[in-house]
C-alpha cells in the first residue's frame, strides 16, 4: 500500500488518563479514511496529534513522507484541516474569512482571489461571499469551515466531526463535498460518530474506543465480525431499569443494548429468539411498539466488541 499517512504506536496522556492509548493506522493514498466511535473515544486528539496541534507522548505520525516530530511544517503545508469547532470571525463576511484563511496558507495575488473564489463554489456559497458569518446558519459555517480547509489544496484532508448539530439539507451537501474532494484524488481521513456517514463514505474503517481501536478493515471485513447474526430492534415504552439483566440471560441473545426507547439485541437465532424476546420485556411491563429484524451493521459491529452502543 502506498501510504500516505501512518500512525504507529501514537499514546497521548494527559496526567494518569491515556486519551489516545497505541493507535496505530496506515491510509493509502487517494484513500477516504474513517476513524468511528462515540463522542470521547480520542478521535479529536488522535486527528490534533496528526495535524501537529498537540504533541504525542510518543509514537510517530507521518504524512506525505514528513515526520511530525522532526519536520511539522512540512506535515502542516501538506494537510487540510477541518476542525470539529468552527474557526471561523462572525463578524466577517465569508469571503473576507477565506482571504484571510488563504494569507496563512501563503497564498496571495490572484492565486489567492482564485483560490476563494473555488471554495465558496465548492461550498454552494458563492452567492452569500459577501454576508457577514454571524448571519449564517450552522450548516452554512460548517460549509464555509470546508471551504477554509481546502484553500491551499492540500493532498490530505482532515475532517472531525463535520457534520454536527446542523439540518439535513447541508449534511447532504457536506457529504457530497467529502465524496467529489475524495473522486478528485484527495485523500480524506474522515471521523464521525454516525456509523451512517463512515458506512456510505469510507473505503476503510477503524473503530475506537476509550483511546483505542478496537477494529478496522473494510465494511465488509468488519461486519464479518458478527457473520451469519442478525439485529432485533425493539422499540419499547415502560421498560424497567432492570430489564436489559433479564434480556441478556435468554437463550440466544449475544448482545444487548438499550438507547433511545430502543432495545438492541444481537443474535445468530432471530427466528426463535423473537417470541422469548417480546415475552420477557412484556412480562417486564414494557409496551412493544415497533420490531425489526435486520442484517448488522456497524453498530451492531460496536455492540458485539463493547457490550454496548455507539449512541452511548
Amino acid at each position: 500500500m502506498d501510504a500516505i499517512v501512518s500512525v504507529s504506536g501514537l499514546v497521548k496522556r494527559f496526567g494518569e488518563l491515556a486519551a489516545v492509548d497505541d493507535v496505530s493506522f496506515e491510509i493509502a493514498r487517494g484513500e477516504m479514511f474513517g476513524l468511528l466511535g462515540p463522542n470521547g473515544a480520542g478521535k479529536t486528539t488522535t486527528i490534533s496529534m496528526i495535524s501537529c496541534l498537540i504533541e504525542p507522548t510518543a509514537g510517530e505520525v507521518f504524512v506525505d513522507g514528513h515526520a511530525a516530530r522532526t519536520d511539522a511544517l512540512g506535515v502542516k503545508r501538506a494537510l487540510g484541516v477541518v476542525p470539529q469547532e468552527i474557526a471561523l470571525y462572525p463578524a466577517l463576511t465569508a469571503a473576507e474569512n477565506l482571504m484571510f484563511w488563504g494569507r496563512m496558507y501563503g497564498l496571495g495575488g490572484s492565486a489567492l482571489k482564485e483560490a476563494v473564489a473555488d471554495a465558496l463554489e465548492v461550498a454552494g456559497l458563492a452567492d452569500r461571499a459577501k454576508e457577514r458569518i454571524e448571519n449564517y446558519s450552522g450548516g452554512m459555517k460548517r460549509r464555509i469551515n470546508i471551504a477554509a480547509g481546502i484553500l491551499h489544496k492540500p493532498t490530505v484532508l482532515l475532517m472531525d466531526e463535520p457534520t454536527v448539530g446542523i439540518d439535513p439539507q447541508s449534511r447532504n451537501h457536506i457529504l457530497e463535498t467529502v465524496r467529489e474532494l475524495n473522486r478528485s484524488g484527495m485523500t480524506v481521513l474522515y471521523t464521525s460518530h454516525y456509523m451512517e456517514e463512515v458506512e456510505l463514505l469510507c473505503d476503510r474503517i477503524a473503530i475506537m474506543d476509550h483511546g483505542r481501536i478496537i477494529a478496522s478493515g473494510t465494511l465488509g471485513e468488519l461486519r464479518n465480525v458478527v457473520g451469519g447474526m442478525d439485529v432485533i430492534t425493539v422499540g419499547v415504552e415502560g421498560v424497567s431499569d432492570t430489564v436489559l439483566e433479564r434480556v441478556r440471560t435468554i437463550d440466544g441473545v449475544e448482545s444487548a443494548d438499550r438507547a433511545d426507547g430502543e432495545i438492541r439485541v444481537l443474535t445468530a437465532s432471530s427466528g426463535a429468539l423473537l417470541g422469548r424476546l417480546i415475552q420477557a420485556l412484556e412480562s417486564d411491563g414494557a409496551h412493544v411498539v415497533s420490531v425489526t429484524v435486520a442484517e448488522p451493521d456497524l453498530e451492531s459491529v460496536f455492540l458485539r466488541l463493547t457490550g454496548k452502543s455507539l449512541r452511548d
